[in-house]
């Protein structure tokens, strides 16, 4: 069970933290402040980080990563068009990151009470991941 539990954490965080970098890359064109472009590009290097640091522990398992849900993917995509397009502002981008962030961070709290059983590494890069998207979102609240 250790081992199930184990890498079916490692997948969801591997797709969360692809899920993220997707996000980031996709809004950071549409970012005009200086500072807050490079809080995005600092968090996407250190997204990319954590997502190498889940491969390499599913590898250890011989299991593949996962790709983030092509439906998550594609509403994500339309909602960042459609905000960006009413008002395509840092405070836009700041909000849609931000809630992105909430969102992996709800999500992977569901997945650390739900694997359970998932051994010391998976947790602890869970909760690294997650303490990445909650500075992330502390960074972006002066942008909101």
């Amino acid at each position: 069970m250790s081992n199930h539990d184990t890498v079916e954490l490692l997948k969801e965080c591997n797709s969360g933290v692809q899920m993220a970098v997707y996000s980031m890359e996709e809004i950071l064109e549409d970012v005009k402040n200086e500072n807050f472009r490079q809080i995005l590009k600092d968090s996407i290097t250190t997204h990319k980080s954590l997502g190498n640091r889940t491969h390499e522990l599913l590898s250890a398992f011989d299991e593949e990563t996962k790709e983030p849900n092509p439906i998550a993917k594609g509403m994500s995509w339309m909602k960042t068009n459609a905000k960006m397009m009413m008002e395509g502002s840092d405070n836009t981008c700041a909000d849609l990151i931000t809630d992105g962030c909430n969102m992996g961070i709800k999500t992977l709290y569901r997945y650390l009470n739900e694997y359970k059983a998932a051994d010391e590494k998976a947790q602890k890069l869970t909760e690294d991941i997650i303490r990445e998207e909650e500075t992330l979102r502390q960074n972006l609240r002066n942008y909101l």
